[in-house]
């Protein structure tokens, strides 16, 4: 697994668990879909994680499946699942926050 350098604004502040890096790795990337195998790696989080909470998301609606390749099921995040809306939000606030901390700091 790599090791990721700069964690996101959405990590600082909630923690860094697995669930929370497969979240905002979703968010980041909420236009496209991946296998489980690709959330796992660019999320930086073990496969084995992964499958131990991951149907759990698919049963609740926060991950829709997209579509199946081969053998490989490809998801996406619900974007019209009320938490995963009120969860972007949080993120979006969050970066905005610390933007404008930042920029008072330069000033």
């Amino acid at each position: 697994m790599k090791i990721k350098e700069n964690k996101s604004i959405f990590l600082e502040y909630l923690g860094d668990t697995p669930q929370l890096r497969v979240l905002d790795f979703l968010i980041d990337n909420h236009f496209f879909d991946y296998p489980l195998t690709g959330i796992a790696r660019d999320s930086n989080v073990s496969y084995n994680s992964l499958v131990s909470f991951f149907p759990e998301w698919i049963t609740k609606g926060i991950v829709l499946k997209t579509r199946k390749i081969g053998k490989s099921k490809y998801f996406k995040l619900n974007l019209d699942n009320s938490f995963v809306k009120n969860i972007i939000k949080l993120d979006w606030s969050l970066t905005k926050k610390t933007a404008l901390s930042e920029k008072e700091l330069i000033i």
